[in-house]
């Protein structure tokens, strides 16, 4: 609830519901995730949303408000044991569960310790992210990572050391990598209203490809803010 750039947007209402609800009604149509748990902290700003989302049966585990790694920890600890640890992030309300599943089986299949959607060349739109990793190199990163950079971004330490860890990647024949359609800013947030008035009543589960047809009809839409949308 703390973002600088938009306070409370994960609580920002989305056709009649907060933000995060949306992703996360997104999130469970991914065959591949068996559990889905928020790490908030506990800075009295995240009460609201804590609360919220326990009155909805999701799980909710609440740490330090600046050591985003050391939150992860405790929702492993708490909701675990678990071998795999998924990492998606809670400003992409246009979450793709396809990607999601595309991207755990990729990990799995080349057993990989760390494995995503934004490799170095970076294929997919900004808000449909995901890191998929081992549970025990996430807690060898907890017990070495000391950079407070590394602490906050969590899965830097991993994919920041490919000649230590095994990465993977996911990628597409078409280039996205620029396009913007994560929340951060109140642009972002005119930009996925827009997208879930259009498309949201008609077709709840709506996919990428919905909102790229979309957009694509839309002009007025297509730089919204400054950034590429389509």
């Amino acid at each position: 609830m703390t973002s600088t750039r938009l306070p409370g947007k994960v609580m920002a209402d989305l056709v009649g519901a907060p933000m995060i609800l949306r992703q996360i009604e997104r999130l469970k149509r991914a065959k591949r995730l068996d559990q889905i748990v928020v790490a908030t902290s506990t800075d009295a700003s995240d009460d609201g949303l804590a609360e919220r989302l326990l009155a909805e049966a999701i799980g909710v585990h609440r740490g330090s408000l600046e050591d985003v790694l050391s939150r992860f920890i405790g929702a492993l600890d708490q909701f675990g044991p678990d071998d795999t640890v998924v990492r998606l992030t809670a400003d992409c309300p246009l979450a793709d569960p396809e990607l999601i599943d595309a991207t755990i089986a990729l990990f799995d299949s080349s057993n990989a310790d760390y494995a995503s959607n934004t490799p170095e060349r970076r294929s997919y739109p900004k808000g449909l992210d995901i890191e998929v990793m081992r549970a025990d190199v996430l807690r060898t990163t907890d017990a070495q990572a000391t950079d407070p950079y590394d602490r906050e971004h969590v899965t830097h330490f991993i994919y920041a050391q490919p000649e230590r860890f095994k990465i993977a990647g996911l990628e597409q024949h078409a280039s996205e990598g620029e396009v913007r359609w994560t929340v951060d800013r109140p642009d972002d947030l005119d930009f996925v209203r827009a997208v879930y008035e259009a498309l949201y009543p008609r077709k709840a589960d709506f996919t990428s490809n919905n909102v790229r047809v979309f957009v694509q009809s839309r002009p007025d839409l297509w730089a919204l803010g400054g950034d590429r949308r389509y």
